[in-house]
């Protein structure tokens, strides 16, 4: 007896283990796909593509702006009679080519490249939070599909066993052991669930459209089916979440880039009090006149400045990029307060949403289950009704429906998570 109870118990722990192992693997192969669906989007996404597309724009800007103008090359004529219009008229007549190039107040250049880097930052930290903001959204209409996908399966198996409850209630009027009322009782509850079927159906046909189009793909391209969510422990608090995100969400890094930048466009206005230079040199070529002149050839070199008399535009410069620095720290601290909340609610709606998952998963829905097999029996054998047989199948279908979107909603607490925080795979 006790060599049976032993063979009975190691049975039991292996089927449990290869029941975990099942379910891990089948887990693991769940995150590999929902993986490669968000590799996708972050290739071919058009949104993300054109936010990467700018950046590059802005970065290409840098070199311009660190650059000096281009050298002036110029050829003239110079002092050419208009009657005649000879080179060997005049001593000062002659062919001039001349070469000028302009020169910033020192710092200036300086100031534009550094605004125009920080610039290009900006629109870097814009479109790496747009990637994370992109894997949230394929996330979340993958957990969107998978809730559906159960609550169909779910309501299909109910409405399959309220059509048996209907032939049962037919029986039992035909035979006068049930009431005409329980006949159309079940058969509206039946077509209710039939009509939250259709429901369900395009509920899913819209999930998978809107997550076929974040990869670039046809509306009704196919993708694989999600069958299992894996629960993830949150452990992190949110004082360390939001510490995280200081350094980890790119658009904090974003930020302080504009913030440098509009710095830099202070400097630069600053500097625009400042003149500009310019440096040149001429080569004159003449003709020999007679006695007059040999002909000898003019060489002169010119430096030359421009005068910022007028301070009118200089002032609105300098006090539109005051102006503009003042707005980005705002908008930091604004988005730092957002960011913090964001963190807060997620994670305090994840754990209350795991929690009741492992409620309803391990309590509430064993128990209407065993209320409902208990009615089921008690009305085979005529102690209650069949109102509160339905409503007892009733009741379990809720809480099952309950249960998938707890879970489901954990899930996406846990990409918000991570769109928020910056941190991935919490």
């Amino acid at each position: 007896m006790k060599i049976k109870r032993l063979t009975a118990s190691i049975l039991f722990i292996t089927l449990a283990l290869s029941l975990n192992a099942q379910a891990a693997e089948r887990e693991k192969r769940q995150d590999s796909v929902l993986n490669n669906l968000v590799s996708t989007a972050l290739a071919r996404n058009p949104g993300l593509l054109s936010a990467r597309a700018r950046w590059q724009m802005f970065r290409a800007r840098i070199i311009p702006a660190a650059s000096l103008d281009d050298p002036l090359l110029s050829i003239a004529l110079n002092n050419y009679p208009v009657d005649k219009f000879r080179a060997d008229e005049t001593p000062m007549t002659g062919k001039v080519i001349k070469l000028s190039q302009k020169f910033p107040f020192p710092g200036k250049l300086g100031a534009k490249e550094d605004a125009a880097r920080q610039l290009a930052l900006w629109y870097k930290g814009v479109y790496e939070d747009q990637r994370l903001s992109l894997s949230r959204q394929v996330k979340d209409a993958w957990y969107n599909l998978y809730f559906i996908d159960k609550s169909i399966g779910i309501t299909r198996k109910k409405a399959a066993l309220i059509k048996d409850f209907i032939k049962l209630t037919e029986t039992n009027y035909e035979v006068g052991r049930g009431l005409q009322q329980d006949v159309l009782k079940a058969q509206v509850e039946h077509s209710r669930l039939t009509d939250q079927l259709l429901q369900l159906s395009q509920k899913r046909h819209t999930s998978m459209a809107r997550l076929n189009t974040l990869l670039n793909q046809a509306p009704d391209h196919k993708l694989p089916i999600p069958a299992a969510l894996k629960q993830r422990p949150m452990t992190t608090s949110s004082t360390e979440l939001q510490r995280q995100a200081l350094t980890k969400r790119p658009l904090f890094t974003a930020y302080k880039a504009l913030m440098a930048s509009y710095q830099a466009k202070i400097n630069l206005a600053r500097l625009n009090y400042r003149p500009d230079f310019k440096a040149g040199v001429a080569y004159t070529f003449r003709e020999p006149i007679g006695t007059v002149s040999n002909g000898t050839d003019f060489a002169a070199v010119e430096i030359g400045m421009n005068i910022p008399l007028f301070r009118a535009k200089r002032d609105a410069a300098l006090s539109g990029a005051e102006a503009g620095l003042r707005l980005v720290r705002r908008q930091y601290e604004k988005f730092k307060s957002q960011t913090a909340f964001e963190i807060n609610d997620a994670l305090n709606d994840m754990r209350k949403n795991q929690r009741q998952a492992i409620l309803y998963k391990t309590g509430i829905i064993p128990q209407a289950n065993q209320s409902f097999e208990a009615s089921m029996g008690a009305y085979q054998e005529g102690k209650v009704s069949f109102l509160t047989l339905l409503d007892n199948l009733m009741t379990l279908y809720r809480y099952e429906i309950d249960y998938y979107r707890a879970a489901s909603d954990s899930a996406h607490d846990i990409a918000r998570l991570e769109a928020a925080s910056g941190v991935n795979s919490l």
